[in-house]
């Protein structure tokens, strides 16, 4: 597959505009009282057990952003501190994507690793605090002894252990000296407390397992809830931004930070991280959670995380969407406490109003039909002259040729047509694009009665500018020359799920037996017109088709391929229009 070769514009502070939302007048009130200092830090945290889908587009506009439009700073920080299902392959997909996006981290990469150090010099102290104890009951005894929403949890029979030999038993489990789940680091908080995220949770787990990053070095690793509030301090990070499932456990983030005072940091900290939550995306016909990404992948349901009909940032790259139609999707939906459900028909009208004035229009035929013009010279080539793009005249014109053999899409022809078919019949006319008035003469079929060819004459007076160029008739059809029309390869792209929310039935069906059998029709029998070698970058409309992106060139070993990103149809606009009347 090759890569886009399309530039992307980073956007500016004009272009991440998005008005008054709860986080920017959260933000707005900090910069005022100076809680944050004189600029606000954001970071976007990704765990690399996978690629990005369009809900983390959200979060990367979102926390990059508010940085960019308040003269802040955004770092790209990977959690990596579960090395049992991370890879390098998906750091560095998810560097590509957040650049592709068109933000920038400059030099402040980094990752929980890094501070892997730093973090178990934290729990020591907190050990030697009195606040973290060495626990042998195993995950599912934790569990049991946890409590409900109603009655308060057990305490571990270790949580009296002295300190000392919590300080030992910590060590050896860094030695390795410990079974994987025999024992680990749990806070010492309130095992009666409502929120039962404070209930002793655990800080740190015994997994043998090598890190991309640091190898076997480590034989411990922290919890995500330990190591990120940590990890946003060490980084100077103002404003920790995430979404609504991490509200139950901000009194957790809140406690590690203030477990102990602020010179037992490692470095100086000014300001303690502030978490603010928002509603994460769901987007119909969509799966957005990770695990049920990765498990249309492992079970080969999709061609791999980039498969065009995934909602990963990688696979709508590879579709053809631009950055520019995802960024302002994540505009329009905006900034929210409550989580809804968005309409995919959006994210598509978004992308057509990108294109619209920017992508040439191309005149393909996807299922041809061979049309011969009897009257017409048999070596003659016209290049006739149209238009590149109708909504924007600065885009210019093109030269097409013309010739007595073309091809028409086989469904603008019908011999026993209904009322109101308005492309060609028996004895009917229609216009060409850009070229002339033709009417069909004679039906050639073959042994099976299948129609093979359409004998047809035209009116040499109807072109543009001919004597009989104004001449009216009620249907016109795009055409290809059939000696110069280039073969390709087209993919029909549709939603990968028919359910609207395919996420809810997921939990209890076989993810193959959801899949949309029509998710994706694959077309070799096209024919393009030879202009589309010449046009810049690799977007166009198919006229009466949709908007398509150019995945694989003539010169490549594929050929020419052609992925349809959306069709033209617009359900998003027609349902505005109508609710604006």
């Amino acid at each position: 597959m090759e890569k886009p070769d399309e530039g992307t514009k980073e956007p500016n502070k004009r272009e991440i505009e998005t008005g008054s939302n709860f986080i920017q007048n959260i933000v707005n009130e900090d910069l005022s009282k100076n809680i944050c200092g004189v600029r606000i830090h954001t970071r976007f945290p990704p765990e690399p057990n996978g690629y990005l889908h369009i809900g983390h587009a959200k979060s990367i506009c979102l926390n990059f952003g508010l940085a960019l439009h308040n003269e802040g700073l955004c770092n790209l920080r990977f959690d990596d501190t579960n090395p049992s299902k991370e890879e390098v392959e998906f750091v560095d997909a998810i560097k590509e994507d957040v650049e592709w996006l068109g933000f920038s981290w400059d030099d402040r990469l980094f990752y929980a690793s890094d501070y892997f150090g730093r973090l178990y010099e934290y729990a020591v102290k907190l050990i030697k605090a009195g606040k973290a104890f060495v626990c042998e009951l195993s995950a599912q005894e934790i569990r049991d002894t946890r409590g409900t929403l109603t009655e308060p949890g057990q305490e571990s029979p270790y949580r009296q252990r002295g300190v000392e030999e919590n300080l030992r038993l910590f060590q050896e489990m860094k030695e390795g000296r410990y079974e994987d789940g025999s024992k680990v680091l749990r806070a010492k908080i309130d095992m009666a407390s409502p929120n039962i995220n404070l209930r002793d949770p655990v800080l740190y787990r015994i997994l043998h397992a090598a890190h991309h990053r640091t190898g076997n070095d480590w034989c411990i690793y922290p919890m995500y809830d330990y190591a990120h509030p940590l990890s946003d301090a060490f980084e100077g990070v103002t404003h920790s931004i995430c979404t609504m499932e991490f509200e139950d456990h901000r009194p957790l983030y809140d406690w590690v930070l203030a477990a102990l005072p602020k010179e037992e940091y490692p470095r100086a900290v000014t300001f303690l991280p502030k978490q603010i939550e928002f509603a994460r995306l769901n987007l119909t016909h969509t799966v957005m959670s990770k695990r049920k990404l990765r498990e249309l992948v492992e079970e080969k349901a999709v061609t791999g995380w980039d498969d065009p009909r995934m909602p990963t940032i990688s696979g709508l790259r590879r579709r053809g969407y631009t950055p520019e139609a995802i960024r302002d999707f994540c505009e329009r939906i905006g900034v929210a406490k409550r989580n809804s459900m968005v309409d995919i028909a959006l994210l598509e009208h978004c992308i057509r109003e990108n294109l619209n004035k920017t992508a040439p229009r191309i005149m393909a035929v996807l299922k041809p039909l061979k049309i011969v013009i009897v009257n017409y010279p048999e070596n003659l080539v016209e290049w006739l002259e149209t238009e590149n793009n109708p909504e924007n005249p600065d885009m210019g014109r093109r030269k097409i040729p013309f010739s007595r053999e073309i091809y028409i899409e086989q469904e603008d022809f019908m011999e026993n047509p209904p009322k109101k078919f308005f492309r060609l019949r028996p004895g009917g006319e229609v216009r060409l694009k850009s070229a002339y008035i033709i009417k069909c003469e004679q039906v050639l079929k073959n042994e099976k009665g299948e129609i093979t060819e359409l004998q047809c004459t035209y009116d040499p007076d109807s072109k543009s500018g001919g004597p009989a160029s104004g001449r009216k008739v009620k249907g016109t059809s795009h055409w290809v020359a059939a000696a110069h029309a280039l073969k390709a390869e087209v993919k029909l792209y549709e939603h990968l799920f028919l359910a609207e929310d395919p996420d809810a039935e997921l939990d209890n069906a076989d993810v193959k037996d959801l899949i949309n059998k029509d998710s994706l029709q694959t077309i070799t029998s096209a024919r393009i017109e030879p202009g589309v070698t010449e046009m810049k970058g690799r977007h166009c409309q198919f006229l009466r088709q949709g908007y398509f992106y150019l995945e694989s060139r003539a010169d490549s070993a594929e050929g020419l391929i052609f992925n349809r990103i959306v069709s033209l149809k617009d359900s998003w606009s027609k349902a505005q229009k109508s609710v604006s009347k």
